[in-house]
């Protein structure tokens, strides 16, 4: 193990200023090259489990909008679902300025959507405890 590996561990902030100075300088042979592919991976892993937790809360919103709104203004007059609409345009502002500083993930929104739907089933189901049967079991497809 290098001096540099075991810096990874000791000093994660000082690990990568060796590295970025080692890479301006063009002394590959000396960086912490697992390391630095490990950090890389994480960085693309990092950037889909936003996405996917984003898209996660924004459809269980929606959810929540389409199924159980109505009922609880008729129940309440004062409910007027502001906080949720307030998740809800705050989630897609969030989507639409990560996919915009990462065009890489447009790729991969069919996929987290797909992953996302079932958890936001079971959010949604928690959080009106409506049973899970209320909710389509494929997403509905919503504008925007």
């Amino acid at each position: 193990m290098t001096d540099l590996s075991r810096l990874y561990d000791a000093n994660y902030t000082e690990w990568a200023m060796k590295n970025a100075a080692l890479l301006k300088a063009g002394r590959f042979s000396e960086l912490d090259v697992p390391h630095l592919l490990e950090e890389l991976e994480d960085m693309g892993k990092s950037d889909h489990r936003e996405l996917s937790s984003r898209l996660r809360v924004l459809l269980a919103h929606l959810l929540k909008w389409q199924f159980q709104y109505q009922q609880l203004s008729e129940r309440w007059k004062e409910f007027d679902g502001r906080s949720w609409r307030r998740t809800i345009i705050n989630q897609r502002t969030s989507i639409a300025i990560l996919l915009r500083k990462k065009p890489g993930l447009s790729s991969f929104v069919t996929e987290a959507l797909a992953e996302a739907y079932p958890e936001a089933v079971e959010l949604a189901t928690k959080e009106t405890q409506l049973p899970r049967t209320h909710f389509p079991e494929n997403l509905p497809l919503y504008a925007d």
